[in-house]
């Protein structure tokens, strides 16, 4: 088989490898992009409900996302605000209750104790660097210690806590238990805090690109030409004196330099010589986290004529939280919510069970004109083969502190990109295309030097 000659390859379609491959293009640098999908975006993904174009994987656009909110400008997709008039609901303890804060209604102690928390947060955040968390004061003690664990120590009320534990789920994918308190930090540091995190205009939440996210990955690629090659896994790398050789199930590479732009669980079932011992701890203890993204349409978004915005946070419900994601001129209802954490788990692989629990979630809190959607798509991110979960790698309890730095260094000629290295923005699309942007500037610089 014989070798294809490149500057550089770039191992992953997602924004980030689109982000370095049009860099390096654009700096008259030649460039090979490889994916082992059929399609560009990564964990961005196009689909359908009730005729309308929808995203089944990110589709928000944050408060504060400069360049996405620049890309969405220049391929002609103007951005959508989140749709919040009205109320939101929460059910919680037992009880279902109507609000508009940021904070929803609990007890007076639980409502205490929240506040006290975010406080608590924000002071220790600013504490952790958001390029190099492993540089925080205590950053081998606070990594030591669970996100369950200072939930305990600091949320004396079960519904506080419960709370605590809907909107850290929503954030990151996982139970509590199962990241350090250096991690959730760092998270909160690299995109503004807990508020910003789960709030909508002002926060992560902000708004959704007309004609879907994935419209944007495709004006990404389509300059690309023949540099873009899809269904193509690559199964090895190995590094010579004169640059990389890149093994694929259908052909063979030879660069100067490679960027790998893919969560560290996945780049890790790369084999890889001279083998980095640093970066396989890495892909072991970052797994992705599991969500399962479902939406469901209906003749009209009739929840507004009740008065609420569609936003529904529950703690017993199989979907939470919930959005409305109807289309601008509210022809047709589309509610867009999550199955996440454990839950993921527990319906993943279980597609006809999992629909009827989602409507009959919807009708416990919406009523029963949520018992008759007209259309219903999910996508279970755990399933997919080249995801293994959304939406980001997390690190566990021990790695950041550890083996953080191993995140963004590169291994001789290869370097990293993609969402978990991003120095700002890190888990959101903003954060991929920063980070392909900086392995690109790297490359640029190490190809200068020669």
């Amino acid at each position: 088989m014989q070798a294809i000659d490149a500057e550089v390859v770039v191992i992953g379609a997602g924004f980030a490898g689109l982000a370095a491959a049009r860099r390096l293009r654009e700096a008259g640098r030649q460039v090979c992009l490889l994916d082992a999908r059929d399609r560009v975006g990564g964990r961005v993904m196009a689909g359908a409900v009730a005729g309308q174009i929808i995203d089944l994987g990110g589709q928000w656009v944050g408060a504060g996302h400069g360049r996405l909110t620049a890309l969405a400008r220049a391929a002609g997709r103007p951005l959508k605000p989140q749709y919040v008039q009205g109320d939101k609901l929460l059910a919680i303890g037992g009880r279902q209750k109507r609000y508009k804060a940021l904070i929803p209604p609990v007890s007076p102690a639980a409502l205490a104790g929240m506040g006290w928390v975010l406080w608590r947060l924000r002071r220790l955040q600013s504490a952790v660097p958001a390029d190099a968390p492993w540089r925080a004061v205590h950053a081998e003690a606070l990594d030591a210690c669970t996100l369950a664990r200072w939930r305990d120590r600091n949320l004396p009320t079960a519904d506080a806590r419960a709370l605590f534990d809907l909107a850290t789920r929503a954030v990151l994918c996982v139970e509590s238990d199962q990241v350090s308190m250096l991690a959730f930090l760092h998270y909160l540091s690299a995109n503004g805090g807990f508020e910003d995190l789960i709030g909508t205009l002002d926060g992560a939440q902000a708004a959704t690109v007309e004609g879907g996210m994935h419209a944007l990955a495709r004006s990404l690629a389509e300059p690309l030409g023949e540099a873009l090659q899809l269904s193509t896994p690559v199964v090895a790398l190995t590094q010579e004196a004169d640059g990389v050789e890149v093994r694929s199930e259908t052909g063979v590479w030879r660069a100067r330099r490679v960027i790998v732009a893919m969560a560290p669980a996945l780049a890790g079932r790369i084999a890889m010589a001279p083998f980095s011992a640093e970066r396989e701890q890495l892909a072991q203890r970052m797994p992705m986290g599991s969500v399962i993204k479902c939406q469901v349409a209906y003749a009209q978004p009739f929840w507004r004529t009740q008065g609420l915005s569609g936003e529904l946070i529950s703690e017993k419900a199989v979907f939470s939280p919930v959005f409305d994601n109807s289309p601008a001129d509210g022809g047709v209802g589309v509610l867009v919510g999550f199955i996440d954490g454990s839950e993921a788990l527990r319906w993943s692989g279980r597609p006809d069970e999992r629909r009827r629990a989602v409507i009959d979630s919807l009708v416990a809190h919406f009523g029963p004109q949520a018992a008759e959607p007209i259309d219903y798509v999910d996508h279970d991110w755990v399933a997919d083969p080249w995801s293994r979960g959304c939406y980001t790698g997390v690190p566990t309890p021990g790695t950041l502190s550890r083996l953080g730095p191993a995140l963004r260094a590169p291994c001789g000629a290869v370097h990293w990109a993609g969402t978990e290295t991003a120095e700002a923005w890190c888990g959101y699309i903003e954060g991929a295309l920063s980070s392909g942007e900086r392995a690109a500037d790297e490359v640029l610089q190490a190809l200068a030097a020669r």
